[in-house]
């Protein structure tokens, strides 16, 4: 156990990564939490069998289950919010549990996930897990860059990881998932002009629009939230697509040290700005999941 926290929060865009939700058998609650306590260890073990795949995990619970696990709560723990907008709904679908496993090979995050899921065993039950991959050069599906205004060094940590505010907790994160299911065949028939108005980005070059250029409905003007003072407010995303032969899209996956800011970015895209002002980037793909969690410290996990 390297760091306080747990790396898959901080670690920087990986080509391979797994993202498993579970539902938690209440009857089997001691075994969980037995096996929770085991995991940074668990995680270590793989990590030293794996030494050059850059093995990185996050083991996430939701509001659901946290009183089961702890009298304890994270300070802003809470569902993920329902939120619906003049042309989107977006419905919570939480569950108790996530595992975020990612690395630079397959097989690395095949062999963590495999063992972690074989410990909780019984005590867990799988609701969905879902293979992302690298695309290009960190391109989502629709062909352009992904988190391209993510912090850098340091100051990831500064965004990503709950400080003093809340010690019982410090080192931990709020991480959001989200499932996004593109509708392909309809955004390639738009020409590049209208794809590129619609993230107010450049495609190939990947230059932002200046602000005067930039539509009120641009993907990249609806996710820019700023404080009172007007200073940005950010999120560490660790989003990455998914692919089969019949559904496409992204696993949009934040990180933050306070799940306010993430839930302000969702309200400025689903119900826009005060004059209605919504992100068109959800005329071409449709979320089916939204789930919530906290990832709390190594320290917290073995104290179990």
């Amino acid at each position: 156990m390297t760091t306080p926290y747990q790396s898959g929060i901080i670690a920087e865009a990986s080509s391979n990564a797994l993202f498993i939700t579970l539902n938690v058998n209440r009857s089997a609650i001691d075994a969980f939490k037995n096996t929770l306590s085991t995991s940074p260890t668990l995680i270590d073990e793989i990590q030293q069998q794996f030494p050059d795949a850059e093995l990185h995990a996050a083991i996430g619970l939701s509001s659901l289950i946290w009183p089961k696990v702890d009298t304890k709560c994270p300070q802003h723990l809470a569902p993920f919010p329902h939120i619906v907008g003049p042309e989107v709904e977006i419905k919570p679908t939480d569950v108790d549990m996530v595992l975020h496993i990612r690395a630079s090979r397959y097989d690395a995050t095949y062999q963590l996930a495999n063992t972690l899921y074989r410990a909780f065993g019984e005590s867990v039950t799988l609701v969905e897990e879902v293979h992302c991959f690298k695309y290009l050069d960190n391109r989502d599906l629709t062909g352009f860059v992904d988190g391209t205004e993510n912090p850098e060094g340091e100051k990831r940590k500064a965004v990503a990881l709950v400080g003093e505010e809340d010690p019982d907790f410090q080192y931990g994160s709020y991480f959001h998932l989200m499932r996004f299911v593109h509708d392909l065949e309809k955004w390639e028939k738009e020409d590049l002009k209208t794809q590129e108005d619609v993230f107010g980005r450049t495609k190939y070059s990947n230059q932002e629009y200046p602000a005067a250029k930039k539509s009120v409905h641009a993907h990249t003007k609806r996710t820019s939230i700023k404080d009172a003072d007007g200073k940005s407010m950010e999120i560490l995303r660790q989003s990455m697509p998914f692919a089969s032969l019949t559904k496409k899209g992204l696993m949009f996956a934040s990180y933050s040290n306070n799940p306010a800011i993430f839930n302000l970015m969702l309200d400025s895209m689903i119900k826009g700005d005060q004059q209605g002002n919504t992100d068109h980037l959800m005329k071409y793909t449709e979320a089916t999941s939204g789930q919530a969690f906290f990832v709390p410290s190594n320290h917290w996990l073995a104290s179990l």
